[in-house]
């Protein structure tokens, strides 16, 4: 059975997103590729980490009726879609982007869910 394996990080809208990163990398020392990255090095995972990401504007996180995303690691993105259409949940869309695969759906109460399922690659220090 597939299954979500972790917190693959949260989404959500501020002002200035290269500020916010600058704050994150700054006061927090968080930073990485795609934003703050908390490394969880102990975790059997290709990619052991969380992001913490800002967008300028919603539109990413459309059709979602709030100004954040879920953002959930899976193991295995094929088969948990599987079951997701068996209980009736629509798949909004699905993406395989090179470095994961990523599938989309609403909560109860309209948040987006990312899903998302890695590809081992190499970590930045």
């Amino acid at each position: 059975m597939a299954k979500v394996t972790g917190l693959g990080g949260v989404f959500y809208v501020v002002k200035d997103p290269a500020k916010t990163r600058e704050w994150y990398r700054e006061v927090l020392g968080l930073d990485g590729e795609y934003g703050p990255q908390l490394n969880w090095a102990d975790e059997p995972h290709p990619n052991p980490y969380s992001l913490i990401s800002h967008f300028k504007d919603s539109a990413y996180l459309k059709p979602g009726n709030t100004q954040f995303m879920i953002n959930l690691r899976v193991d295995d993105l094929d088969g948990m879609v599987k079951q997701l259409k068996a209980k009736k949940v629509k798949v909004l869309d699905n993406a395989d982007e090179g470095y994961g695969k990523f599938a989309w759906i609403l909560d109860p109460d309209g948040v987006k869910i990312e899903l998302w399922e890695a590809v081992a690659q190499e970590l930045p220090c």
